[in-house]
């Protein structure tokens, strides 16, 4: 499954700090790097402190990883401006709201979707859009 694909290559890549607001979507992939003991999985109050987290870890010499839902994007939106003029690297994984082991009641359409292209679109933000299994681990090489 996906989830264990993707922290294959976060382990590969040796990814030590991952932030999260919990999030169904993402819920499995949570518990692997929570029980991941070369990991320290870092449960957040709002995604905006993960681009912290991101930027402390990167000063601090570690990778780290942000994970968030589509509608955590607009949250962070202020911060991401930092990363562009401080020039450090965030990796983030964003689960689609309503696609990905959501609450089908939550469901919010392709307005949400667009809302999330187009903001990291604006930003000149590299983005793959995973949509199986087999895309997680082999999107981009």
């Amino acid at each position: 499954m996906w989830p264990e694909a993707i922290h294959r290559e976060l382990a590969a890549a040796q990814i030590r700090l991952v932030g999260y607001v919990p999030d169904a979507g993402h819920k499995r992939l949570i518990e692997l790097c929570q029980a991941d003991k070369s990991m320290r999985a870092v449960v957040l109050s709002t995604e905006e402190e993960g681009i912290g987290l991101a930027a402390g870890a990167w000063l601090g010499g570690a990778r780290s990883v942000l994970l968030m839902q589509s509608s955590g994007v607009g949250n962070v939106i202020n911060a991401l401006g930092t990363i562009k003029e401080c020039r450090f690297p965030l990796v983030t994984i964003v689960t689609m709201r309503g696609e990905v082991a959501s609450n089908v009641r939550q469901r919010p359409g392709r307005d949400e979707r667009d809302r999330t292209v187009r903001t990291t679109d604006a930003l000149g933000d590299e983005r793959d859009r995973v949509v199986g299994d087999h895309d997680a681990c082999c999107s981009r090489k």
